[in-house]
């Protein structure tokens, strides 16, 4: 009989990582503790997932599914466990195709909001003043924590209208992109001139496009102290012209997906070269060549995807992002990365950025 309460969150401290997937892969494939979506998976996988999956090197044999949840009812992908509990429900960009959907549900929005409310803290945080996001408030879940977050730390959230899918579309076409940009500049100037905003929740193509505008700079640089950059890449040249412009902000970034459920742990928000570790065993990675072998430490690979909670069961995703290995934390399992960069291509499509 798998012991469920391994699953319980949130908690401090993670419990013992094959033990606790053992108790996932139970939960996920029982009867009446499963969802629809892998219950009918079961079915076609060749193996006894409960009997057959031991550690998380067994994760590997699973396919990749994620493709279906782009058209998987929300319903399908709550766990039968949770009986009547509403899952928050959030997606990903859409960057290759149709966008793709998570059913997060009470527990688990709760674990991963105060591992942010955490992460905001060490990162340098004005707890009190203001906070701007310059992201997207939905269908994608960064809207949502930070509001969460902000609350917790006894800040008023701030937000623009932001619609990164849109601004995807336009991007090949130069000027488009430059008037969709001009747009979310001019309402982020008007709510840092007129409000008591230290900090800054904003993508890096945007904070760049920011400042290179004299005017908004010159606010950003007076009045904001923490600025946190997520939801698209950064290059260490670009990071060092944001921090040289903005020298009296402490500026950090994190690594996360609306697919692993949550973001990494910056390993040191302040160093120059980020390193992101995986909330193990919730979520983890491995670094991979073309042949699904893990590169040497140091090198650059595929970053493949496992989340596993009581919430949603997701293994072996291959991400859209390429990262150099780093080695985990002791007692984490799998690897840690940083330098992610998007692969050119993923899926068939042109991978495209915009402003998130």
């Amino acid at each position: 009989m798998a012991d469920f309460s391994l699953l319980d969150v949130p908690r401090d401290a993670p419990p013992d990582p094959e033990a606790y997937l053992r108790a996932a892969v139970a939960w996920h494939f029982g009867e009446e503790t499963g969802s629809p979506f892998w219950l009918r998976a079961k079915e076609s996988l060749g193996f006894d997932p409960v009997a057959e999956i031991r550690t998380h090197a067994d994760l590997r044999r699973f396919p990749d599914r994620l493709g279906a949840l782009r058209d998987a009812p929300i319903e399908d992908l709550v766990p039968r466990g949770y009986g009547d509990a509403v899952p928050l429900v959030f997606e990903s960009g859409g960057t290759t195709g149709a966008p793709k959907r998570t059913a997060q549900l009470p527990d688990w929005v709760e674990q991963v909001t105060r591992w942010q409310t955490g992460d905001f803290a060490r990162g340098g945080f004005v707890s009190g003043a203001g906070l701007l996001g310059l992201m997207p408030s939905g269908p994608h879940g960064v809207g949502y924590f930070s509001r969460a977050v902000a609350g917790r730390l006894g800040s008023a959230y701030h937000t623009v209208d932001f619609d990164p899918r849109w601004a995807k579309r336009p991007v090949a076409g130069g000027s488009a992109r430059e008037t969709y940009i001009a747009h979310l500049a001019e309402q982020a100037r008007h709510v840092i001139e007129t409000q008591n905003i230290a900090n800054l929740h904003v993508t890096p193509p945007l904070l760049t496009a920011l400042a290179r505008d004299d005017g908004i700079a010159a606010l950003i640089a007076e009045k904001v102290r923490f600025i946190l950059l997520s939801g698209a890449h950064v290059d260490a040249d670009t990071l060092d012209v944001l921090r040289d412009l903005f020298p009296d902000a402490a500026i950090t970034m994190v690594y996360g997906s609306t697919m692993i459920l949550s973001q990494c742990a910056t390993r040191d928000p302040a160093a120059d070269v980020f390193v992101f570790d995986p909330r193990s065993p919730y979520v983890t990675f491995r670094v991979v060549d073309g042949t699904g072998e893990e590169v040497p430490y140091g090198m650059r690979g595929r970053v493949v995807m496992n989340h596993v909670s009581r919430s949603m069961f997701i293994p072996n995703n291959l991400e859209r992002d390429t990262a150099v290995r780093v080695l985990g934390p002791d007692g984490a399992v799998g690897d840690s990365v940083s330098d992610v960069t998007p692969v050119e291509e993923f899926e068939g499509e042109r991978i495209v950025e915009g402003v998130y």
